[in-house]
Parts: C-alpha cells; structure tokens; sequence
C-alpha cells in the first residue's frame, strides 16, 4: 500500500471503515428488523445500509480530491461533498422506495440510521483530512522560511 499516493490510501482507509461499521450497524440492526417486522424486511435492512455506504463512498470523493490544497480551498470540497452524499442518499432511496421491491417503513428506516451512524465516519474523514493538511501546509511553510 506504499506506492499508492496519500489521497488514495486515506480513501481507501475510509471506505474500509465505511464497510466495517455499515457490517456493525447490519448485524446488530439484523435480529431486532428481523423479530419487529420480519424476514420481509431484512432485504430492506441490507438495501438500506448499501444506499449509506454508496452515498459515503460518493461524498468522500470530493474529499480525497481536495488533499494537498490549502484549508481555505478544500472548504467549498468538504461542504460540496455534504451535498453530493445527501443527494445521493434521496436518489438512491427514492429509486429503492418507489421500486416496491422492499417495504417501505423498514427501508427508509435503515436508510437514515445507515445515514446518520456513517455521518460520523464522514465527518471524521473530512475533519481528519483538514487537520493533517493543516499540518502538512504549517511545516512546508516552516522549511520555506529556513
């Protein structure tokens, strides 16, 4: 995973924590879905966490791209990215919802608790990403200076 450039390898740790909590959320979601509405519901369950991690994965590239730049540029990224993953999330839970393929309560139940548990793992990607880039500017302008 060396050869990979920073952006990269900080994209692909956090779409490995996307996947690692969307599996928490499922398992422990699996048997409460699963004894209040039944084994109807567990496709929605697993439609719902999928629609959260393909809305974070989404929004985190907007994130990724901005790396290297000043906190002042990466900014408009970071809120672009907000808006890229909640229009996502209504896109592909609209399609889900009106497909009829899964019931509805369910579905847009799961939808925003995928939503809202991976909102952390996106804040902190973009938060995380500031900070170091912050970081990373301060000591290039200390080597600048002398």
């Amino acid at each position: 995973m060396s050869g990979f450039p920073t952006r990269t390898a900080g994209y692909l740790r956090f779409l490995a924590w996307v996947l690692a909590v969307t599996a928490v959320v499922a398992l422990i979601g699996y048997l409460p879905t699963r004894r209040l509405a039944g084994d109807g519901a567990l496709p929605a369950l697993f439609a719902g966490c999928v629609i959260g991690v393909l809305a974070s994965a989404l929004g985190g590239v907007p994130v990724a791209l901005s790396q290297g730049k000043p906190p002042a540029k990466r900014l408009p990224a970071v809120m672009g990215a907000m808006l890229l993953r909640l229009a996502a999330a209504v896109v592909l839970g609209s399609a889900a919802a009106l497909s009829g393929r899964f019931p509805q309560n369910p579905l847009l139940l799961w939808i925003t608790i995928s939503y809202v548990v991976l909102l952390i793992v996106d804040t902190r990607y973009a938060v995380g990403g500031l900070g170091n880039n912050a970081e990373r500017v301060k000591k290039s302008e200390e080597v600048k200076r002398g």
